[in-house]
């Protein structure tokens, strides 16, 4: 990891590191959980390029202790709703866990805190023949709206926690281009029951703006 004046920049082990993630801040960011994964044309996961610490793990920096507030301590947190996008599509953790917990975390990635500042991820393009997907799933606890509103729901623990859904981008990347924008394709689901991708984010307000801009560059 290195920090910059505008960014903090992270580093994974592989050599040739091509392929640079950078995510912008927006209005709305306030320590959200979010991952980034690899899919090929045809929507199969590939790989989790990148996925928050306190998500892979099940250990928030502050353990959530009620559906709107957390404690002043570290502790393990169970969020269904968080990713379930990813969570879905990524299948089980030591074939029966869908949900990273301190017993079983997801250790198939990049792990590291949210960082406060702007974020840049290096890492190496694996595809480097073939049209693919990069998907990057985020969730903010708490951020309620008009729609989204704590009378919504009232039986799912996972959606109190939650209140509006995960925003999931997606960009294709081909072989003549070196610089690729992600934009939204939907939201996750909003009690944490599915893998089924909303494709209507006409009810998301400030989810929208966790991120003023989602680019990939990739050096040829």
């Amino acid at each position: 990891m290195k920090n910059t004046s505008e960014a903090v920049v992270y580093y994974d082990k592989s050599n040739n590191l091509n392929l640079s993630i950078s995510l912008q801040n927006g209005s709305e960011f306030n320590h959200p959980t979010y991952v980034i994964w690899e899919e090929d044309m045809e929507g199969n996961f590939v790989r989790t390029i990148f996925i928050t610490k306190s998500y892979a793990s099940g250990i928030y920096g502050y353990r959530m202790n009620s559906d709107s507030s957390w404690t002043s301590e570290r502790g393990e947190s169970y969020q269904p709703a968080g990713l379930p996008y990813w969570t879905y599509k990524k299948g089980l953790i030591d074939g029966k866990y869908l949900i990273p917990n301190p017993q079983h975390p997801y250790v198939d990635a990049y792990t590291g805190a949210t960082p406060k500042s702007d974020f840049i991820f290096k890492t190496k393009e694996e595809n480097t023949k073939n049209s693919y997907r990069i998907l990057l799933e985020v969730n903010q606890p708490w951020d309620w709206n008009k729609y989204w509103n704590n009378g919504k729901y009232t039986d799912s623990e996972a959606y109190k926690h939650s209140a509006q859904p995960s925003v999931i981008y997606s960009v294709t990347i081909n072989n003549s281009d070196t610089t690729f924008y992600l934009n939204p394709i939907g939201h996750g689901d909003p009690k944490g029951e599915s893998g089924k991708l909303f494709t209507d984010i006409s009810t998301l307000t400030t989810a929208k703006n966790i991120f003023k801009e989602l680019r990939i560059d990739i050096l040829k």
